[in-house]
């Protein structure tokens, strides 16, 4: 049974036939795809391809790709997942896009947050990983903000536009995360208390 997540804002749901449209609008913006290393969608029947995929990797138990959904409007604004996902050697990596309408919104922060909590307490995950374009400096940023650290540049690793690209290797522990959490919370308490 696929696991329906909520935030504040957004339900994180399975990617339906209905949302296809919407992917499609935002695979097909080269804005979005730029450092995502793949070219943008170019039809419909593309979009249909990738969400074949999500759904057989998620039945091999490879993979969990999440539609982005603000409560508010019911509009799919993105995606966000756990790839390469290995539950026995307790790893995934997480990758995700948003449309740009709602960059700079917190709702990246505020989706990424929720599967991480997902992946560590409910799927029993050792490490997350992510894997970036050293240029994605939004990307970069949201990462070592959630506590993620860069661990070093996997060289000609990613390869789009017909050439390779350097990225920049990010992981997060379990222990780690639960120790950021904590610091959260007593950072909000003391916070609360002036």
């Amino acid at each position: 049974m696929f696991p329906q997540l909520e935030t504040e804002r957004l339900r994180l749901v399975e990617l339906k036939d209905s949302y296809i449209q919407s992917y499609y609008e935002i695979m097909s913006n080269e804005e979005v795809t730029r450092y995502y290393g793949m070219d943008p969608l170019k039809t419909l029947e593309d979009a249909e391809m990738m969400f074949q995929t999500f759904s057989d990797l998620f039945k091999k138990r490879g993979a969990i790709r999440w539609g982005l959904v603000l409560k508010e409007s019911g509009n799919l604004i993105g995606t966000i997942g756990l790839n390469a996902l290995q539950v026995s050697s307790k790893k995934a990596n997480v990758g995700y896009e948003i449309h740009p309408y709602y960059w700079r919104k917190g709702l990246t922060m505020e989706a990424l947050q929720e599967i991480m909590r997902y992946a560590f307490e409910r799927l029993g995950l050792v490490r997350l990983g992510a894997v970036t374009f050293v240029q994605n400096q939004a990307s970069n940023q949201l990462l070592l903000k959630a506590g993620f650290q860069r661990e070093g540049i996997l060289r000609s690793y990613l390869y789009q536009n017909e050439r390779n690209h350097d990225a920049y290797s990010f992981s997060i522990l379990e222990h780690e995360w639960r120790l950021e959490r904590k610091n959260d919370s007593v950072h909000k308490k003391s916070k609360s208390r002036r």
